[in-house]
């Protein structure tokens, strides 16, 4: 495998830790880039981008949406791998999926992840605190990343051409 690129936007942490564990799964040489402090990206140096984040109120951050927009032809033409990092299962997860990237980017996709989440408590603010905690009944952080899909995304994204 060549060089990838792991663009991701976080707000808590989790899109960051699982871009970490991605790079360590991925074989050849791996970079990460939080979109926020990516400035401009010369994609023409990567042989594979892989593009996530996490869903917040059901959506996708605004960066990976603005960075899928503006790069959408050269990510379509490059080994492409896209997440999410998530807390709902099921039928809603790939539904968040399926609204965070453009049609036409999951269909150009080798490998798609559905990471898992987290809600770091420590890393939000009163109100975020306050509200996750009476929506969804903790009073400490959680973690549910799925190390299994993060390993089987990292499998698809180093695999064989198709």
């Amino acid at each position: 495998m060549g060089k990838t690129l792991i663009v991701y936007a976080t707000k808590h942490g989790c899109a960051e830790q699982c871009a970490g564990k991605l790079k360590t799964a991925l074989a050849g040489e791996v970079t990460t880039l939080n979109i926020k402090d990516a400035g401009k990206i010369d994609l023409a140096a990567y042989d594979a981008v892989a593009v996530g984040g996490s869903i917040h109120a059901g959506r996708v951050q605004r960066p990976v949406q603005d960075f899928c927009a503006k790069h959408l032809e050269a990510l379509k033409a490059k080994r492409l791998g896209l997440f999410i990092c998530h807390m709902e299962e099921g039928t809603k997860a790939d539904e968040e999926f399926a609204a965070a990237f453009p049609k036409e980017l999951i269909d150009a996709a080798t490998a798609k992840g559905l990471f898992g989440g987290a809600l770091n408590l420590e890393r939000m603010n009163w109100l975020e605190k306050a509200m996750i905690k009476k929506m969804a009944k903790i009073t400490a952080s959680v973690s549910k990343i799925d190390e299994g899909s993060i390993a089987a995304f990292a499998r698809a994204l180093d695999g064989p051409a198709a």
